[in-house]
């Protein structure tokens, strides 16, 4: 369907019995968030919330909320978004298939925006920032955010929709020190096209002009997020993807989404900021409050009858993995174009994405020597260490396969994998002092840790553990030792206090294992934690607290460790300490009393009486 509003979409997914509307009166503070987390959590359907308390808009969630309903939304055009990008990475198949071919021509003309001055629907009325729904997620949020926004900016320097840059970078529109419906916060990471722009419109000593577009036929959301390369507009795929040309006009100076359901347009001037957050965010944690870009309000706007979309992120799964899982569907044939010898990467969306990379690559450099190592996947490493958002990995497990059937997406397979071939004195290369994600506070400060890389090829060289070794059930101050996955054993010790106990504490761990190397052999990881239980229950649990809570250069040890030549490895197996530290944000927690609320809505009689 080529959806022209997302009241559209959602009306299409109610007939398709999709979408199921709330009518009593909900709370924008936590209880929309909480009755849109237990939907989601049963796999339910899209919400349409009509009656939101302190608002005359209607709020609609959960809209991407399976890979499934996702791909429903797209159905009639996301095999021309493959073929699109199929034939840029091979445009000879188009030479020799022009027939074949031919409707992957006719969908690239819906690439082009189509300005328009004259058709204005967005601009039906203009509002102020109190009057739409403040939605605050979690209890100890800053306030109320946008979490679906699609903010656009323009190169100062190349103005124009074709140099454009749409991102979801999130909106706080209230709480801490913003001057109500003046002001608002604009949080934006690193590796951002906002920031190159901002930078432009700084070093000129002039405002950046900022519109953020929210709603608006589905394509327009899925395009704020997706990994385009820099100076390839979102708005051109907007319209491929969603069979219809991007429309906008322009108010004042500002670019306006005029299919949006509502605008919000302003200035940021440079060097004007303001403490934003903290937010729950996608990683199961509390991104916290920090100093970032300060948005002046100059006008919103809202359509007839305009609805506003939300999602709720927190400890992942959450919606926006299905946004992940979609980009791969429509880009994974991109992936080996970009990076040469490289066949598939997989963020892991149960670590939060960026703390841990799952790649497979090629081994090509010396096929006539015996020995296999780890040589190109290294080459590969850099490369995706240096590669937009790629760069934003904390872990990258990397690995070839001559049999061409490992696949990083399958990640039980490919740690086991991996855990079978890694050699722990030769293929693990870290990267100190450098930049990672800004929502991960496993660093040293804001946008500052460490990376590693742990690469893998060959024959296995160990038969990994299903049981836990007896050398580890007899040791002193670390105890409840349980089998996570086979290679890798999770053992409970004391709070983490500071770096100078640490040091003392792995000294104990290897007088009590230095000479019990061989009996650990099938042993390849060994997490250090609060609680072993937990960690083990499930993979979910032991990606999500092993990968967010360990900063690699500061928090992975080694029983008998050794330098060589600058080089760092262990003989025996490698210790990831994965405690909660101190300066650690703290993980997010739904509100009991709010829970308790919100069970009228599923209790007989209530709008979601079928659900969870």
């Amino acid at each position: 369907m080529n959806y022209p509003s997302l009241e559209a979409c959602l009306i299409d997914l109610e007939k398709n019995g999709q979408l199921i509307r709330i009518k009593e009166e909900v709370d924008p503070y936590l209880e929309m968030a909480a009755i849109h987390l237990r939907v989601y959590e049963a796999k339910g359907p899209a919400l349409l919330f009509e009656n939101v308390k302190g608002s005359k808009f209607r709020a609609a969630s959960n809209i991407f909320g399976t890979l499934e309903r996702s791909k429903f939304i797209f159905r009639d055009t996301i095999a021309s978004v493959q073929q699109l990008i199929e034939l840029k990475n091979d445009p000879i198949k188009a030479i020799k298939s022009p027939l074949q071919n031919a409707s992957a021509a006719l969908a690239a003309l819906k690439a082009l925006p189509l300005k328009n001055p004259w058709s204005k629907p967005v601009m039906y009325e203009e509002i102020k920032i109190s009057d739409l729904p403040l939605i605050q997620h979690w209890p100890m949020d800053g306030g109320a955010f946008v979490t679906l926004p699609q903010v656009y900016t323009e190169d100062i320097d190349q103005p124009g929709i074709m140099k454009s840059n749409l991102g979801m970078y999130r909106i706080q529109l209230n709480g801490n020190d913003y001057i109500k419906d003046k002001e608002i916060g604009l949080h934006y990471q690193l590796h951002r096209g906002i920031g190159v722009h901002q930078t432009k419109a700084n070093a000129k000593g002039q405002p950046l002009k900022v519109s953020c577009f929210v709603g608006g036929p589905p394509s327009h959301t899925l395009s704020a997020v997706m990994p385009l390369p820099e100076g390839i507009s979102e708005m051109t795929f907007a319209g491929v993807l969603g069979g219809r040309r991007f429309r906008y006009t322009y108010d004042d100076g500002y670019c306006i989404s005029t299919d949006a359901d509502f605008v919000i347009t302003g200035e940021v001037y440079p060097g004007e900021n303001k403490p934003e957050g903290p937010f729950g965010d996608h990683l199961g944690y509390y991104s916290l409050k920090h100093d970032f870009p300060l948005m002046k309000v100059h006008k919103v706007y809202a359509k007839k009858d305009a609805i506003w979309s939300f999602t709720v992120v927190g400890r992942p799964p959450q919606e926006d993995t299905s946004f992940g899982e979609l980009i791969h569907e429509i880009t994974g044939a991109a992936i080996p174009q970009e990076v040469p010898g490289l066949k598939e990467v997989h963020a892991v969306d149960a670590a939060g994405v960026h703390p841990l990379l799952l790649a497979v690559g090629s081994e090509r450099y010396t096929p006539y020597t015996p020995t296999k190592q780890p040589a190109e996947l290294l080459t590969i490493a850099n490369h995706v260490l240096g590669t937009g958002q790629l760069s934003l990995a904390k872990f990258l497990f990397i690995a070839a396969d001559d049999t061409n059937q490992l696949r990083a997406h399958h990640v039980f397979d490919f740690m086991k994998y991996v855990l079978e071939r890694i050699n722990l004195q030769r293929d693990i290369h870290f990267y100190t002092n450098t930049t990672i994600d800004t929502l991960d506070y496993s660093g040293t400060g804001l946008n500052t840790g460490s990376k590693v890389v742990l690469a893998a090829y060959g024959e296995p060289i160990r038969t990994l553990a299903t049981e836990v070794p007896t050398v580890l059930n007899d040791l002193t101050s670390f105890e409840q030792a349980k089998v996570v996955m086979p290679g890798v054993v999770a053992i409970k010790t004391k709070p983490f206090t500071n770096y100078e106990t640490v040091k003392e504490e792995m000294k104990m761990l290897n007088y009590q294992l230095h000479d019990s190397v061989e009996q650990l052999k099938g042993v390849a990881i060994l997490v250090v934690c609060d609680d072993s239980a937990f960690v083990a229950a499930n993979m979910r649990n032991y990606l999500w607290v092993t990968y967010t809570r360990c900063n690699p250069s500061h928090d992975m040890h080694g029983i008998k460790e050794s330098f060589v030549n600058k080089h760092w490895g262990c003989e025996g197996p490698l210790v990831i300490d994965a405690r909660i530290k101190p300066h650690h944000a703290p993980p997010v927690e739904k509100d009991p009393s709010v829970e308790k609320r919100i069970d009228r809505i599923f209790a007989k009689g209530g709008s979601l009486q079928n659900i969870a």
